[in-house]
């Protein structure tokens, strides 16, 4: 069992007086089975006239605030303090075929696998394509067990993509990172999201944290100080499987979850609309620590 102290602070400049602004948040932790949110504490400056918790459509924690006073700056900050207590993940070798999988996403309407049909289908930023169909392919042997399947593909597009921040924006899309093979987490994850759809797999886009002190002798990962992103994949009877393409691993205990969605964004952190602002600047800051479990 790990705990975790986590603190997010997203900071709006404008040019120009905003008069009226609506927001949707995805900042909240996500209860599930392998963690849970001690504290949850959200301030938002200016004060809003409306604010609004809600579960949405992913099941995911959602708040939505509307501000609606004149204001150059919006300043939303977070605080979790957060409990991991992950499980072991399946053996991959014991993970049914991968087309047995595929096959058994359009014709079974059992309940958990009908929830898990919605992610086979193309979303804005992770689509199919027989490019990643072809990518994927090797990794993807006929009678592979899916997750084995999935874990090489995972190393694969680790060891052949190259992490640059100054490589895209949200706004990239993933033709453009599969050509030129750089990019963030965000990108990673779809251009993976994008390869498992290709290939008629269900799988959906996990926004989180990465804690950012690294166990004794081990080197700090990628990702540390910024919100994270990740892709999960469904296994069919072995359930969903967390994979981390951005640091070659599955999830454990130093991958917080916020919420999962079809890609971006579905979950992402902050988003809204302004009447006003001009021209404006983001600022994000991440910290997060782990704790004495006694705290």
């Amino acid at each position: 069992m790990t705990r975790y102290l986590i603190t997010h602070v997203t900071t709006y400049d404008y040019g120009e007086a905003v008069s009226l602004c609506q927001n949707v948040a995805h900042l909240a932790p996500r209860p599930c089975h392998r963690q849970r949110a001690e504290q949850s504490v959200l301030s938002i400056t200016p004060d809003p006239a409306v604010i609004e918790d809600r579960v949405d459509y992913f099941g995911n924690p959602v708040s939505y605030f509307t501000i609606q006073e004149p204001h150059r700056e919006l300043t939303v900050r977070v605080t979790h303090r957060v409990t991991l207590q992950p499980g072991a993940a399946p053996d991959p070798q014991a993970t049914p075929p991968w087309e047995t999988v595929r096959d058994r996403l359009t014709q079974d309407r059992d309940a958990a696998w009908l929830d898990a049909y919605q992610y086979v289908f193309d979303s804005r930023y992770a689509a199919a394509d027989a490019r990643y169909a072809a990518y994927a392919a090797p990794s993807f042997a006929p009678g592979r067990p899916i997750l084995a399947a999935a874990l090489d593909l995972t190393r694969r597009v680790h060891a052949e993509f190259v992490y640059d921040p100054r490589a895209t924006t949200i706004a990239t899309p993933v033709a453009e990172v599969f050509e030129n093979r750089r990019g963030v987490c965000q990108d990673f994850a779809h251009f993976q999201l994008a390869c498992l759809r290709s290939l008629g797999l269900a799988a959906r886009y996990v926004s989180g944290y990465l804690s950012t002190v690294p166990p004794p002798g081990r080197p700090r990962l990628v990702g540390a100080d910024a919100t994270h992103a990740w892709v999960s994949l469904f296994c069919g009877d072995a359930g969903w499987v967390d994979l981390d393409p951005t640091n070659d691993q599955i999830p454990g205990d130093r991958h917080v979850l916020i919420a999962w969605g079809r890609d971006y964004e579905d979950v992402s952190p902050l988003k809204g609309v302004i009447l006003g602002g001009g021209r404006h600047a983001v600022r994000v800051a991440v910290d997060v620590r782990p704790e004495p479990a006694d705290v």
